[in-house]
């Protein structure tokens, strides 16, 4: 059976194509027609959301590695396509260089000593090395997860060859293979949490730069692995939908899937509530401004309460049903649902600081729709290419890891 994410699907490809193109119209036309902010906050916001998803998707294959989970089967090889779109994240935040001057609005105010953190190429620097190890832990887990799954032939070259090369050492030798699997699963989850902390503070709370939240960190890693969760989610649907039982997946996996989604649901609940109730109650008018004008004053009041509703209150209310867990096309749609939340969270977030605490509306229209259909086209392009390299996931050939 032909894979539905494939670059052989001339649709998909020349769909993907042409919405990157209109994408990248649309970012430009925004730079020259007098609104280049809203272009970089578009494409910030993108460049936060999926650079999450595909962080968050690996970290379910190392997690459920660690954990020595059973049930997840396919679900962790499915995860691991998720790494085909870190060159791109790496490219892409070079690209925010490029918008510095749009981008952060602290460049020319007075940060009363914060110009040692606060600076653009001290920023750039860190947040690049930052990725560079996240990313290069990434492939290493991922170098290590895959090869054991991959069939060697002969016309093997290039990256697929890089990874089906060398099939004595770990057939001399698996349990030291596995252990170095471990490792790598280990240092990834560490550099996860401390390098998605990292981009929070410096691409999202910077944004304010009077601003200071202590849980935001956490706040930032636990949402990415939500939608990372979410992501993993609507992959494992697409395959399902158009494999079948050949996909390998069964309803008892989306199932237990769906309870491990519900329970970062309430996580991410609980960070967003714990964050809003320790400043109000803290009443410190630097810490309390920023959530009163996100929360209670126009016109970003109904966008707050729109992402709570689509991030944590729909979601709270349908994931509670077991039936809804095992239902592909539902789960889809709700994950959907929940990633254009948390979307919408990050307008929240920096948002005001792009339109100077003066927007009448808020700033967001067919444009940041169209830049962020082309970045999803790029996510779907990198996960198609990923399969054509390793058809062994593709198609279910795989057998079930632990």
């Amino acid at each position: 059976m032909k894979p539905v994410l494939s670059l052989k699907n001339k649709p998909l490809i020349l769909g993907g194509a042409l919405l990157t193109a209109v994408a990248l119209g649309a970012f430009l036309l925004q730079l020259v027609g007098g609104h280049p902010q809203r272009a970089w906050q578009a494409y910030l916001i993108n460049f936060l959301v999926w650079s999450a998803i595909a962080q968050g998707g690996l970290l379910f294959s190392a997690l459920m590695h660690l954990v020595k989970a059973r049930w997840t089967g396919r679900l962790s090889d499915l995860a691991e396509a998720f790494t085909a779109f870190f060159p791109l994240s790496f490219v892409l935040f070079l690209g925010l260089f490029l918008g510095s001057e749009h981008i952060f609005p602290w460049l020319h105010e007075d940060l009363h000593g914060k110009e040692v953190w606060l600076n653009v190429p001290f920023l750039f620097w860190r947040d690049c090395v930052g990725l560079l190890l996240l990313y290069g832990l990434g492939f290493g887990y991922l170098y290590h997860a895959l090869k054991p799954k991959l069939v060697p032939g002969d016309a093997d070259r290039g990256i697929r060859g890089f990874f089906t090369r060398g099939q004595t050492a770990l057939q001399n030798a698996p349990e030291r293979w596995q252990q170095r699997k471990t490792v790598f699963g280990l240092l990834y989850i560490i550099a996860f949490a401390l390098v998605l902390s990292l981009i929070g503070f410096d691409l999202v709370m910077s944004m304010d730069p009077h601003w200071i939240s202590t849980l935001f960190g956490a706040y930032t890693f636990v949402k990415a692995f939500y939608i990372g969760l979410g992501g993993l989610i609507i992959l494992a649907a697409v395959m399902r939908l158009n494999q079948g039982e050949a996909s390998g997946l069964s309803s008892s996996q989306f199932h237990d899937l769906g309870k491990l989604f519900f329970a970062f649901c309430l996580v991410w609940g609980d960070f967003f509530y714990v964050q809003l109730v320790v400043i109000w109650y803290g009443n410190i008018p630097e810490e309390s401004s920023y959530v009163i004008e996100r929360v209670m004053r126009m016109p970003w009041q109904p966008l707050a309460w729109a992402v709570f509703a689509a991030a944590f209150i729909i979601p709270f209310v349908l994931l509670i049903n077991k039936k809804i867990k095992t239902r592909p096309v539902i789960m889809m749609a709700l994950c959907t649902l929940i990633i254009a939340g948390i979307w919408l969270e990050h307008l929240l977030l920096i948002g005001p600081a792009f339109a100077h605490g003066a927007a009448a509306a808020i700033p967001v229209g067919l444009s940041e729709a169209l830049i962020t259909l082309g970045f999803m086209s790029l996510m779907i392009l990198a996960l198609a290419y990923f399969m054509d390299l390793f058809p062994e996931i593709a198609m279910a050939q795989a057998p079930e890891t632990t």
